[in-house]
């Protein structure tokens, strides 16, 4: 999986779960950062069905494990 592939699939699972888990966002509302990829990606997780927890899961480790930021530990 790519950054772009990943990209695609967030902006998919926002669509498909923004009246479920992120009704309180704007309708035009898409994650740009990853900290608002994180985020919006953790309340699908809480709040959607057992495939919505899934996807986001999945999306989630993907971009932990790709991030370019220094760890906490240097």
């Amino acid at each position: 999986m790519n950054a772009k592939t990943v990209q695609k699939q967030i902006k998919r699972l926002v669509e498909e779960y923004r009246d479920r888990c992120l009704w309180f966002l704007r309708e035009d509302y898409y994650p740009v950062t990853l900290e608002q990829q994180l985020r919006t990606l953790r309340h699908i997780e809480r709040h959607g069905d057992r495939e919505a927890f899934r996807r986001a899961a999945e999306l989630r480790k993907w971009l932990s494990q790709n991030s370019k930021e220094p760890s906490a530990v240097s």
